[in-house]
């Protein structure tokens, strides 16, 4: 059986939080390099998910110079993940990067064009598309049940739940907070839902409201305001060419109860969809309105609820196959380049205070 040998390059939170874990139970799938500027992470991952064969390095650029490995996988913060990646296509490697796709609209663009030039697949991490109620809208959508869709939400709110580990609060390595960290998953989401990547002008506002709350309440313990220098809070409104509407609300930390985190609601000629409530769709018939929760569980039997995968695991296994077998990745770069596009007019129009019109 074909095999991908796979390198991974950072092995810090989200290598060992999904990419790991994940491609462990891809049989197709081979892990056999470990990279991290701190070493000992590297051997730590080698020790856990990898063979006495597999090989650790301090330096991303000496894992590349193995002509063996077919696939590389970017876990680094965000300033990194393209010149990561662009080496990593020039050496012949096919690459998952983490989302976002980079830290700015430009570093995004010339992966997009590397990866034209070198013929390597590149793909970006939003696993939320991979999830059950992902799939199954996505089904509705294209089929045309909802119509136009004319009007669309984007949500990624937390009350306190503020990352405090790695570099999450450091602007200079992230580009940004909770917008660029978790509002994309749902922009993404949003985006792929509507297959419209065509923005015209983008209006938003980041916020640094809570940011200085000294022993604040937190998921994983107070924060340190001295590090806190990316926004808490960012909310846009985006208008597509084709006149459609986007809100994008995103929020680590948020005086509010109404928490949802890479979800969307869609308004159409037809009906409509939310994941707020689980899997939704609402609409008229015979002159009534109507309710239809769907039902995404694959039991059926009891005490059997029917074998199941997590959306990363289905990510790494899917990525996988395009790989071996030269199929089209699930998440297309050119998509996540307009994600990277509207983010970054995001936080330019907060910065200027005017609208951000796109060519």
């Amino acid at each position: 059986m074909a095999k991908a040998r796979v390198g991974i390059i950072g092995c810090g939170g989200i290598a060992n939080g999904k990419h790991l874990p994940s491609l462990a139970q891809v049989k197709e799938a081979e892990i056999v390099a470990f990279c991290d500027i701190i070493v000992e992470k590297a051997e730590q991952a080698k020790a856990k998910y990898g063979t006495e064969e597999s090989k650790v390095y301090a330096d991303y650029k000496e894992l590349l110079k193995d002509a063996s490995i077919d696939v590389i996988h970017v876990c680094t913060p965000n300033d990194s993940h393209a010149v990561i990646s662009i080496d990593a296509l020039e050496a012949g490697k096919h690459v998952l990067c983490e989302k976002p796709m980079a830290k700015t609209a430009a570093d995004a663009r010339k992966m997009l064009e590397v990866a034209k030039r070198t013929g390597k697949k590149l793909s970006i991490g939003y696993n939320n598309r991979y999830r059950a109620d992902s799939r199954y809208l996505k089904e509705v959508c294209e089929a045309g049940e909802l119509g136009e869709i004319y009007f669309a939400k984007a949500h990624a709110i937390r009350r306190r739940a503020v990352p405090t580990w790695g570099v999450f609060l450091d602007e200079e390595k992230q580009g940004g907070g909770p917008l660029i960290d978790i509002g994309t998953h749902a922009l993404d989401l949003v985006l792929w839902m509507m297959d419209n990547y065509e923005p015209a002008v983008v209006l938003g506002r980041a916020y640094h409201k809570l940011s200085q709350t000294e022993n604040a309440a937190n998921a994983w313990g107070p924060w340190d305001p001295a590090k806190f220098t990316v926004e808490d809070s960012a909310f846009a409104m985006i208008t597509m060419k084709n006149g459609a509407t986007v809100i994008l609300e995103s929020s680590w930390a948020l005086n509010s109860l109404d928490i949802d985190e890479a979800k969307v609601s869609l308004s159409g000629t037809k009906a409509g969809a939310d994941m707020k409530n689980g899997l939704r769709i609402n609409g008229e018939q015979n002159s009534r309105l109507y309710v239809k929760n769907v039902e995404l569980n694959s039991g059926g039997v009891a005490f059997y609820e029917g074998a199941s995968e997590t959306a990363e695991v289905l990510e790494a296994a899917w990525w996988i196959d395009a790989v071996l077998n030269d199929k089209e990745t699930f998440v297309k770069p050119e998509q996540a380049l307009v994600v990277s596009e509207i983010l970054e007019a995001i936080y330019e129009s907060s910065q200027t205070g005017k609208a951000v019109y796109f060519e």
